[in-house]
């Protein structure tokens, strides 16, 4: 198994990162959206639910787009569980927002966006589950 370094992003986004957006957060229990949200708040981080036409996911307030989530909500990841196809709209979103990394969940794979984001300085993980890697740091 390959041990992370301090230059890998996905350590870098678990031990240096507080708030994420987390894209498509269903408010349903049972989907992997919600689970890796309830995740993220039991282990220290703010997550802030984005998904239209849903009013609070996990006691936080949930927003439509990121574009709503007020400036001075300051976003340090978000966490993108859309199709592949749909996934570079939410990267461009980050990049406008100023956040400091994406993350592309398991089966979420645009490498055209990923590359967008790194040029743009932003942190990238593409493929991969924060429930998966937090444990393993």
């Amino acid at each position: 198994m390959r041990q992370p370094s301090d230059t890998d992003p996905v350590r870098r986004v678990l031990t240096t990162t507080h708030t994420w957006a987390v894209v498509g957060c269903s408010p349903e229990p049972g989907r992997d959206s919600h689970r890796v949200a309830a995740f993220l708040q039991r282990n220290g981080f703010r997550v802030i639910p984005v998904r239209p036409g849903v009013d609070e996911v996990l006691g936080e307030r949930c927003w439509p787009n990121l574009a709503a989530v007020p400036a001075e909500e300051e976003i340090d990841v978000v966490d993108i569980f859309r199709r592949s196809d749909q996934a570079g709209v939410h990267v461009d979103e980050a990049i406008d927002r100023g956040a400091r990394a994406v993350w592309m969940q398991l089966g979420v794979v645009d490498p055209a966006a990923a590359d967008r984001a790194r040029t743009a300085g932003l942190d990238v993980v593409m493929d991969r589950c924060p429930m998966i890697e937090l444990p393993r740091l």
